[in-house]
């Protein structure tokens, strides 16, 4: 049950959203206007074809001549008529507009349009994927497949090896140890390391070399070797090219 109104009740109550009243058990109204019953949706149709008598009765066709007379007649021309109005001293739309009304240039139809196309030619490949060939469960088993990559790998080295034999070296001179202490430039000895006094005239606690003059010997061969070894300390294989 809707509450009773009080007050006037105006148009506009009816017409605004905000001020209509919803129902219970009924949509929201928008407060738009609808025509009465008597009003009929969609466009009324002109055309007296006479209706299911006159097409039981009679049976219209096209004939070959208006039909092919439709057929050369081409699409309107607009390019063409806009130019032509433009020839004429036409500046309005309007005046444009009539000139097309008036007017009537029709595109050319080429000759070849009113026969049909010939289809597509179909490229001679076949579409889609390969495929697979089947895996051989034997080769799988014998572990055919790693014997070959190894065999492989043994050949692609030995031919690498050989090329580098092969490869002549021109230009290309190989260090020797001699060419190398050549080249060497003597490294200033370091000063020794500092000591306290009572520590000084102290000598070592293991000496294996026969006499001093026997160390100085060893220890001087060492320091000019060490500069074809490898290594921060002059211990390692020699560095040879």
């Amino acid at each position: 049950m809707e509450a009773a109104q009080i007050g006037v009740v105006r148009d506009s109550m009816l017409a605004n959203p905000l001020l209509i009243r919803s129902r219970l058990g009924k949509t929201r109204s928008r407060g738009l206007s609808f025509p009465g019953p008597d009003f009929v949706y969609g466009m009324a149709t002109t055309v007296r074809d006479g209706g299911v008598p006159e097409a039981i009765s009679h049976w219209h066709s096209q004939s070959r001549g208006q039909s092919s007379a439709r057929a050369k007649m081409g699409e309107k021309d607009f390019v063409a008529l806009n130019r032509e109005g433009v020839k004429s001293g036409l500046v309005t739309a309007k005046e444009h507009y009539q000139y097309r009304a008036s007017h009537d240039i029709r595109r050319l139809i080429p000759a070849r349009a009113g026969t049909l196309a010939a289809p597509p030619k179909i490229p001679d490949i076949t579409f889609g994927a390969p495929t697979r060939p089947s895996t051989p469960i034997a080769g799988l088993m014998e572990h055919q497949y790693s014997k070959s990559w190894l065999e492989e790998q043994r050949a692609k080295g030995q031919a690498r090896l050989e090329r580098r034999h092969k490869r002549a070296r021109l230009g290309c001179i190989p260090e020797t140890r001699t060419t190398i202490l050549r080249k060497s430039c003597p490294i200033a000895e370091p000063p020794s390391l500092w000591k306290l006094p009572r520590f000084q005239e102290v000598g070592p606690a293991l000496d294996t070399f026969r006499s001093p003059e026997a160390r100085k010997v060893a220890f001087s061969a060492h320091y000019s070797d060490s500069v074809a070894r490898r290594g921060h300390l002059g211990q390692g294989t020699y560095n040879l090219a």
